[in-house]
């Protein structure tokens, strides 16, 4: 696999290790997509079938069927897919050969929280100030305990509970949550209102003691789908939901073109060092998603 073989060296990461705290075990967040699962969310945002894409490719459709099924068995047919699809070849080869992850960040100041929905994992975040102890979760994903444990724990004043979208995965523990810390004022984009959530606007700013909230309407897989840029920690933040992943993005359920629009204005656009946190999948970064996103990277190379 030459083409493999050429980019291996140079963009072999450490694996994430960015744990989760109520985890006894030091087990990193694996990513949320492989490389078939790109293949399938660009297929279905562009509208074609296995049956089309083989025509158009060129590539031998029980061939083009295995590595819809995640088989990486034949390198130069996934090249002609990835051109059809939109998706950087460099990088979706890197994805399709499991080399990458990104690499371990932390903040202080921010926990992750990695809980179990159905056959999957969901994220949610607890951001606070260290100066004031003032602070807000981001979804609140499944189960409320492990968050109610880590904030009293460290001692803060939850705020406010921020949602990212209102599919059941990340708002399910909402009310537990929010009857946990009566004091907390939960919120969600006017394009996505959610009952016993007071709306903003995009634009809207907020503050967690010293702490700077600004909201960006990252619509595309969900109407109202908001990113929450904060900044005043050692490093700024943007928590994502699941307008991105690590190595990927989430599926355009609304608009697919949206998605990668509002992907590419409004979240890659940030500072390389700026740290995304996604709804699903370990933390990363931008410009990790500017150099290895198959979505994105071609147009952010050099």
């Amino acid at each position: 696999m030459a083409f493999f073989a050429k980019h291996l060296k140079k963009n072999r990461n450490p694996p994430d290790l960015f744990l989760c705290s109520f985890q006894p075990l030091m087990i990193p967040i694996p990513l949320e997509d492989q490389f078939e699962d790109l293949l399938a969310k660009s297929m279905r945002g562009l509208h074609l079938g296995e049956t089309e894409l083989s025509e158009r490719t060129g590539v031998p459709r029980d061939i083009l069927a295995r590595l819809c099924r995640g088989e990486f068995c034949d390198e130069a047919a996934l090249l002609r897919v990835a051109r059809v699809l939109s998706l950087d070849p460099r990088t979706l080869t890197m994805a399709a050969s499991r080399v990458w992850a990104p690499r371990p960040v932390s903040v202080a100041g921010l926990e992750v929280f990695h809980l179990p929905y159905r056959d999957m994992k969901v994220n949610a975040y607890l951001v606070w100030d260290p100066a004031s102890r003032k602070a807000a979760f981001f979804d609140t994903a499944t189960d409320h305990r492990p968050l109610v444990a880590k904030a009293t724990s460290l001692g803060l004043s939850v705020e406010a509970i921020f949602l990212t979208h209102t599919h059941n995965d990340h708002l399910a523990a909402l009310p537990a949550l929010a009857q946990a810390f009566p004091e907390a004022k939960a919120w969600s984009n006017e394009a996505e209102p959610w009952p016993g959530t007071t709306n903003f606007a995009e634009g809207a700013e907020f503050a967690i003691g010293s702490l700077r909230l600004s909201t960006r309407t990252t619509s595309g897989h969900s109407v109202g789908g908001t990113t929450y840029v904060i900044e005043g920690l050692a490093r700024p933040l943007a928590v994502v939901g699941d307008a991105l992943f690590a190595g990927s993005m989430g599926g355009g359920m609304v608009s697919y073109e949206d998605a990668l629009k509002n992907n590419r204005e409004k979240i890659l656009t940030l500072p390389e060092e700026t740290v995304l946190c996604p709804g699903h999948g370990p933390l990363t970064t931008v410009g990790e998603e500017r150099r290895n996103n198959p979505f994105f990277s071609a147009e952010f190379a050099a």
